[in-house]
C-alpha cells in the first residue's frame, strides 16, 4: 500500500515519494570542498571533499585553528582577502595554484558577518570520494527528477544542518551576476542578500515550516540583492527531504526572476487605477450633466409653461368674459408640464423589468423617441431567453447602453433610420446599434462623456466595445458581453 500521507512528484518513469528520498546532499558527491572559519580562523564546518583533498578528518580540524593545521600549504592570498572580508560583506573569485597539494584550485571565498567560508574545487586527479560514478549519477539523476518539476532556473540544494546551499549550474551567476557554479555558498551569505524588508518574512517562514515538521513544500517571494547591487524580485520553491528520524535536512528547489512579471502586475495595477479615475470622472461628469439637463427643462420648458398657466388663470379671475378661454389654455399648458415631467421621469427611471422586460422597455423606449423625433427606429432580437441568459443588472445596463446610443443619434447624427439589433452567438450577448447619419471622424469620440459612460458598462462584465464610422456613411457601435457574467449591483 503506498503512503496516502507522504507527497510524491510524478515523472515518467516512476513516483518519486518525498519523505523517503535518502541521496545523499549532491556537494558530497561532487569534488567541491568547503569549510567555514570564524574570524579567528577557528574551523566551524568542513566537508567530505575538504576531507579528500586536504587528507584532514573534520573531527580533527572542527574547532581548532586552520593555520595551526595547515601553515605554509594553504595560500597566504587567503588571510588578506578574510581580513578585508571582515570589513564588508563580499566574495571573491580567483584561481591559484597550490605546489603543496599538486593542482589549480578554483576559490570562491565569503564573507558575512563574523564567519569566512571557502568554496574549492581542483582540476587535478584525485580518488574518488566514497560514492562512485554509478552512486553519483544515481543521486543526480534523482536530484534533477526533483528539481525538474519545479523549474530549471537557479537550481540550488539547501542543507539546513549545515546551514550552506549549494548553487547548481550556474543559474545565480546568469541571472544575478554572482560568479558562482556549482559551489557551495554559506546560508548567511544567502541571508544578506535578502533585502532587509523582507528578510524577516522569508526566514519567519522557514522556521516555521522547520518547527512543523509536516510540509513537503516550502515556496514563498521577496526581493534579492544582485552582485551590482540592484534587487530582483524571485520566487522560490522547493521540496522539503527529510531525515529517517522526521527530522527536515534539506530543501531541494529553484529561485526564478518574477520581476518582470511583479512590474507588469504594478503597471496593470495602474492603468486599472488610471481607468477606474476615468470612469469615476464619466459617471461625475454624466451626474452633472443630467442635473443640468433637468435644471434647464425646469427653468426654460417648464417654468415658463406654468408661468403661463398662472398668467391665464390670473386673467381668467380679473376677466369673466375670457374665463372659459383662458380657463383652457391653464388646463392645456398644464397638460403639457404633465407630458414634460413624465417624459423627463422616462428618461431617469427605467420601467419595471418585471412589467416589461428588457425587451418591452427597448420597444417602449423607442416608440416614445419616434413620437417626437424624425428618426425611424427597428428593434430585432433573437436566440436571447431574458431571465436566464440575462441577469438583472445587465439588462439595466443594455438598457442604459441603448438610452445613451439613442439619445446621441438623436442629438448628433442627422440619421433618417437607427436600428438595434440584440442576439446571443454562441456563448456571447452581442448588442449592434447602427445608424445612417452624419458619421464621424476616427478617434474623436472617445473622450465623449457619452461612450466613456458606455464603455464603462462595458468594462463592468469584461466585454468589449468596437465603434465602426467615417464622416458621411453612419455609425455602427458594438458590444460583446459574456452569457454568465459576474452580478454587480447598481445603487
Amino acid at each position: 500500500m503506498p503512503d496516502t500521507c507522504s507527497p510524491t512528484i510524478n515523472t515518467s518513469n516512476q513516483a518519486v515519494n518525498i519523505k523517503n528520498y535518502r541521496a545523499a546532499p549532491l556537494a558530497d558527491t561532487l569534488r567541491t570542498g568547503y569549510f567555514t572559519v570564524d574570524a579567528t580562523w577557528v574551523v566551524l564546518n568542513w566537508n567530505r571533499a575538504a576531507e579528500i583533498m586536504l587528507k584532514v578528518a573534520a573531527k580533527d580540524i572542527v574547532g581548532q585553528d586552520l593555520w595551526s593545521k595547515f601553515s605554509g600549504i594553504i595560500p597566504t592570498e587567503l588571510l588578506s582577502i578574510h581580513q578585508r572580508g571582515f570589513q564588508k560583506d563580499v566574495h571573491v573569485h580567483f584561481q591559484e595554484y597550490w605546489g603543496e597539494l599538486g593542482g589549480w584550485f578554483d576559490v570562491i571565498t565569503y564573507h558575512c558577518d563574523n564567519t569566512f567560508s571557502v568554496s574549492f574545487k581542483s582540476n587535478r586527479a584525485q580518488a574518488e570520494l566514497p560514492e562512485g560514478p554509478v552512486q553519483r549519477l544515481k543521486v543526480l539523476t534523482e536530484l534533477y527528477r526533483f528539481v525538474t518539476e519545479i523549474t530549471n532556473d537557479c537550481l540550488w540544494e539547501w542543507n539546513l544542518l549545515a546551514k550552506n546551499i549549494f548553487w547548481i549550474d550556474g543559474g545565480h551567476k546568469r541571472v544575478f551576476g554572482y560568479q558562482v557554479e556549482n559551489a557551495l555558498v554559506p546560508q548567511i551569505f544567502w541571508e544578506s542578500l535578502i533585502h532587509p524588508d523582507d528578510k524577516e518574512h522569508v526566514l519567519e517562514a522557514l522556521r516555521q515550516i522547520m518547527a512543523t515538521g509536516t510540509s513537503s513544500h516550502w515556496e514563498v517571494e521577496y526581493r534579492f540583492k544582485t552582485n551590482d547591487g540592484n534587487y530582483l524580485h524571485v520566487h522560490d520553491r522547493g521540496h522539503i527531504i527529510y531525515n529517517e528520524d522526521g527530522k527536515i535536512s534539506r530543501i531541494i528547489g529553484a529561485t526564478n526572476d518574477v520581476s518582470e512579471k511583479i512590474l507588469l502586475e504594478k503597471k496593470l495595477g495602474r492603468e486599472r487605477l488610471a481607468k477606474q479615475r476615468e470612469i469615476t470622472d464619466a459617471v461625475l461628469r454624466s451626474q452633472e450633466k443630467e442635473r443640468e439637463i433637468i435644471a434647464t427643462e425646469l427653468n426654460e420648458n417648464l417654468n415658463q409653461l406654468l408661468v403661463t398657466a398662472k398668467w391665464n388663470i390670473q386673467l381668467a379671475q380679473s376677466d369673466s368674459a375670457k374665463a372659459d378661454i383662458c380657463l383652457d389654455n391653464a388646463v392645456e399648458y398644464l397638460n403639457k408640464v404633465i407630458g414634460e415631467i413624465k417624459r423627463i421621469y422616462k428618461t431617469l427611471v427605467i420601467p419595471d423589468k418585471a412589467i416589461f422586460g428588457l425587451f418591452g422597455n427597448v420597444k417602449k423606449l423607442i416608440e416614445d423617441l419616434g413620437k417626437n423625433y424624425p428618426v425611424i427606429f427597428k428593434f430585432n432580437e433573437g436566440g436571447i431567453d431574458e431571465e436566464e441568459d440575462l441577469p438583472e443588472n445587465m439588462q439595466h445596463d443594455i438598457f442604459r447602453i441603448i438610452q445613451e446610443q439613442l439619445n446621441n443619434i438623436i442629438k448628433h447624427a442627422h440619421a433618417e433610420n437607427a436600428c438595434i439589433d440584440l442576439k446571443k452567438l454562441q456563448n456571447k450577448i452581442i448588442l449592434t446599434i447602427s445608424d445612417d447619419g452624419i458619421g464621424s471622424k476616427p478617434g474623436t469620440e472617445k473622450k465623449t462623456v457619452g461612450l466613456i459612460n458606455i464603455r464603462s458598462r462595458v468594462e463592468l462584465y469584461d466585454g468589449t466595445l468596437t465603434i465602426a464610422s467615417k464622416t458621411g456613411e453612419g455609425y455602427n457601435l458594438k458590444v460583446v458581453l459574456p452569457c454568465s457574467p459576474v452580478q454587480y449591483s447598481h445603487n
